[in-house]
């Protein structure tokens, strides 16, 4: 995407001088799929200061302020480069895509991911975790041994591509539903990654880089790791 491309894209949002959770979502499935590198990242955002110098005019001045913080904040969010962390972000099905938002983690991840998920049947994920192992991320996968078996279930597919999974050997259910990306975003929420999650299940899942809680949650991925070795 070039500069005069982001720019049309940006016009259309700062007319009322907000970026509204639709728009910001909806530039950051584009920026989750093209994965722009940090020198194109620096273009996009001077684009952005260009608009809110040309819109400085008059009264409204502090809204364009307000409205070049978040696309500030939406445009870092989208740096893989492993620079500042990006602000939590919510996402809410089956109103969002939230596959897509998994999906463009997984493709974004350089080094390492971990998944501890109930149940894993979404094939778009899957084929998305296959992805990363292929390019030589560190992907480790931790599941339910009772969902393991269910139909459709992904867990014998994941390990057939060679994928590193372990599951719990307990008569209680693993039921987290987290992923951490590069020991540097944390997913987590109520999302199984599943269809009927995506399609018909209201659930959530929260997105973010606070690091005190990447590290408390890899320290409970390990801890259970060990455990179900």
């Amino acid at each position: 995407m070039n500069p005069q491309q982001v720019r049309a894209m940006l016009e259309q949002t700062i007319d009322d001088r907000r970026l509204t959770r639709s728009e910001r979502k909806a530039m950051g499935r584009i920026f989750d799929h093209i994965d722009p590198d940090p020198h194109a990242l620096a273009l996009y955002r001077s684009v952005a200061f260009d608009l809110a110098r040309e819109s400085l005019v008059g009264p409204e001045s502090i809204e364009t302020i307000e409205w070049l913080e978040e696309v500030v904040k939406m445009l870092q969010s989208a740096d893989s480069s492993g620079g500042p962390p990006p602000q939590a972000d919510s996402y809410f099905a089956p109103k969002d895509d939230c596959p897509a938002k998994i999906r463009g983690l997984l493709a974004r991840a350089r080094n390492s991911v971990d998944i501890c998920v109930f149940t894993i049947t979404d094939d778009r994920v899957s084929d998305a975790i296959i992805d990363a192992h292929q390019r030589k991320v560190k992907v480790r996968v931790i599941s339910d041994d009772d969902k393991s078996g269910d139909r459709g279930s992904d867990v014998d597919r994941l390990q057939s591509a060679g994928v590193d999974l372990r599951v719990d050997r307990t008569d209680d259910h693993m039921h987290h539903k987290f992923a951490i990306f590069d020991h540097r975003l944390l997913l987590n929420g109520s999302y199984n990654w599943t269809r009927s999650a995506a399609n018909r299940n209201q659930e959530n899942f929260l997105v973010t880089g606070e690091p005190r809680f990447v590290e408390e949650f890899s320290k409970q991925f390990e801890r259970m790791w060990e455990e179900f070795s």
